[in-house]
């Protein structure tokens, strides 16, 4: 069984994530969405929450599933027996940095490839740190995100008004 691993923070879940997902379910038997704890940032969105998010916006795919992971990459790589890690790329500024990120990667797990996909055209501009800007200052994000994140990003902003 060939089984990928799609790391992120997914600070929140975006379309252009639930893009790259399913271009990657396509592509393997198994993908694994995990959610990384990164003690260098602080959330917007608490981990639960985001978990939830990715758990309702992904129900149905049948061969993706959503899970958490702190500590190496490597580390979960091959806990899950995991054959490949996806990566999107959105514009050549993601490219450098994803590029190290890879190479470090195998580095400390020799076995574990990155395969880079692209999100549809729709979604190249957009990042979840975007989203939660524009939400925060009250534009639109319909279309951007899923309904739920839709709403907790209001939801939030009125909180914080």
């Amino acid at each position: 069984m060939r089984i990928a691993i799609y790391p992120g923070s997914f600070d929140p879940v975006t379309n252009g994530h639930l893009d790259i997902v399913k271009r990657g379910s396509h592509l393997f038997d198994r993908v694994i969405v995990a959610v990384s704890e990164n003690t260098q940032k602080k959330p917007y969105f608490s981990l639960p929450e985001r978990l939830d998010f990715l758990r309702q916006a992904l129900r149905g795919q049948k061969n993706v599933s959503v899970e958490h992971f702190s500590g190496l990459l490597a580390d979960f790589f091959r806990l899950k027996k995991a054959s490949a890690v996806i990566r999107g790329l959105r514009a050549i500024s993601d490219f450098e940095y994803e590029f190290q990120m890879a190479l470090m990667n195998r580095r400390q797990a020799g076995t574990l490839e990155t395969v880079f996909l692209m999100p549809d055209e729709r979604y190249t501009y957009l990042s979840s740190s975007l989203a939660r800007e524009v939400s925060r200052l009250g534009g639109n994000v319909h279309g951007l995100v899923p309904s739920i994140v839709e709403k907790a990003l209001k939801k939030r902003a009125l909180t914080t008004l």
